[in-house]
């Protein structure tokens, strides 16, 4: 963990790393390059979204209520597309060894819940994973933020990645065989 307190000017600082080999010292300065960026991205968008998969839990839920409004089968690819944006929230709760399922279930129903349009359930919008704990809790008042603007990257390029999949899976498909006369 890295403290700075009281740093005099607004110049540029040296961080000294130390480390027991050269693999190690190699993990400290990306990781300390992977959060300067973030700090940079933060400060140059000016905007901040709850981290902890509450963004894709509440998209997710959006989606699916969203889907059953349609009548064809469109309704089909945007169900599993919100099933997909799952994948982040359960990911996040694996690698911390906490039942995935439980959370998951939990953060679908905080969203779910704030998205009904009643005033007392409005502040579980931000409701995030607490991977120490293993419960939900609201994250930007616990300074589990990430910039909005990587945010939006990241759902676009899936999103893009996902309509070129099925783009091509409709050219791929191949007419059957005429019987030979």
């Amino acid at each position: 963990m890295l403290y700075a307190y009281g740093c005099k000017g607004g110049g540029a600082s040296t961080v000294v790393l130390r480390g027991a080999n050269e693999y190690m010292l190699d993990e400290m300065d990306r990781a300390l390059h992977d959060s300067l960026c973030v700090v940079k991205r933060m400060l140059e968008s000016n905007t901040l979204v709850a981290g902890g998969g509450a963004v894709e839990a509440a998209l997710s839920v959006y989606l699916e209520d969203y889907a059953t409004t349609l009548e064809t089968r469109e309704q089909l690819a945007i169900q599993e597309f919100a099933d997909a944006l799952l994948v982040i929230p359960k990911t996040l709760a694996v690698n911390a060894a906490k039942d995935s399922s439980e959370l998951v279930a939990k953060l679908r129903s905080a969203h779910a819940k704030s998205q009904n349009g009643d005033i007392a359930n409005a502040h579980l919008k931000n409701t995030g994973l607490d991977l120490i704990e293993g419960v939900i809790r609201d994250n930007i008042a616990a300074g589990v933020v990430e910039p909005a603007i990587s945010k939006i990257k990241s759902l676009r390029f899936a999103t893009e990645a996902a309509i070129t999949i099925l783009r091509i899976d409709d050219r791929i498909t191949l007419n059957p065989e005429q019987p030979r006369q």
